[in-house]
């Protein structure tokens, strides 16, 4: 039920009031706001001369203009829970082989963690690596491009880019759960550290693209002008070779 007070303002609130003039509240106040601004309103009835508020001419316009003007703006502030994180979608794994822009193919050094990029002569090209391209739905991504992760086939070893030092760095890490990168279901949110082993995978022309680091945007992964040098990350301004030919490999039968 609507509760409803009404009160004589000449009686309640001050000998200056007008007499005569009621004060009526339809209900009670529901915020703050509302019991400030009516207290305002009040005091302000109070400080406002007899001879203006007695006027014949007072109207509702007056009433509203003073009370408008002794208006408290109201702060809201709304509780933020945590904004959904995007998710990296694994959406299938392709076998390929890659070659920098001197048709150098990549080779894993024996007992290291790095890959380098050798010309290889007749018989010793089974040395090359051959690598599981993982590819995922990238919901907002921030450059053109398919968003990749590069495993060496028949390991647990992937590509990565992180910030050890002062710049970027590429490295072979080993990933114990490799379901953290690759299967139906797999997700990566873009704010974890999984990042790392992310790229964009730019294509421009047939079989010809460049593999930039998501986690370090304009990073590069490059190979140098000598041969049998490791694979490192770059800028576009460095002199190392971007350009790779990615190409599909039949899967191979054991």
């Amino acid at each position: 039920m609507e509760s409803e007070m009404k009160c004589n303002v000449s009686e309640m609130w001050s000998p200056k009031m007008p007499k005569g003039l009621d004060f009526e509240i339809s209900h009670h106040p529901l915020t703050m706001r509302h019991v400030v601004n009516l207290i305002v309103a009040m005091e302000r009835f109070k400080g406002s001369s007899s001879e203006y508020l007695m006027s014949s001419e007072f109207r509702d316009e007056d009433l509203l203009s003073i009370m408008l003007d002794g208006i408290v703006e109201e702060e809201i502030v709304f509780e933020r829970g945590s904004a959904q994180q995007l998710q990296v979608s694994w959406t299938g794994e392709e076998q390929c082989s890659m070659y920098d822009g001197e048709k150098r193919s990549l080779v894993q050094v024996e007992n290291s963690m790095e890959l380098h990029a050798v010309m290889l002569q007749g018989g010793a090209e089974a040395k090359k690596v051959l690598l599981n391209m993982s590819t995922y739905l990238h919901p907002a991504p921030s450059v053109e491009g398919r968003t990749v992760a590069l495993g060496i086939k028949g390991t647990n070893l992937y590509l990565s880019c992180r910030k050890d030092g002062a710049e970027p760095t590429l490295h072979l890490e080993a990933v114990e759960n490799k379901s953290l990168l690759s299967g139906l279901g797999t997700s990566i949110s873009v704010n974890s550290d999984l990042v790392r082993f992310l790229f964009y995978r730019q294509d421009t022309g047939v079989n010809i693209s460049t593999l930039m680091s998501v986690a370090h945007q304009n990073w590069y992964i490059s190979t140098a002008q000598q041969d049998n040098k490791p694979l490192a990350m770059c800028l576009e301004s460095a002199t190392r070779s971007r350009v790779f030919s990615i190409r599909e490999e039949a899967e191979r039968q054991s």
